[in-house]
């Protein structure tokens, strides 16, 4: 029977150090990766948050008004029942 000896190695400050790295390494990579988007100007912003607010309001618009008649359509049997 051969025994095995446990072996204790402290890599906590291995750990700590990988951590570390890890961290420099997703921002850089963050910081490059974000010098690479084009970024709208103020005017295409605005026309486009305007174009997605109206388009919003049309379609909310439309469901209400499709719902309301759905609604007075299945009220209609027992108006003349």
């Amino acid at each position: 029977m051969v025994k095995k000896e446990a072996v204790r190695t402290d890599s906590t400050e291995d750990n700590s150090v990988d951590s570390a790295q890890a961290r420099s390494n997703f921002i850089t990579a963050t910081k490059d990766e974000l010098a690479k988007v084009v970024w709208p100007s103020r005017q295409q912003l605005i026309s486009e948050s305007v174009a997605v607010i109206l388009m919003v309001i049309l379609v909310s618009t439309v469901i209400y008004f499709v719902d309301q008649i759905f609604g007075w359509i299945t009220k209609q049997p027992f108006l003349f029942g």
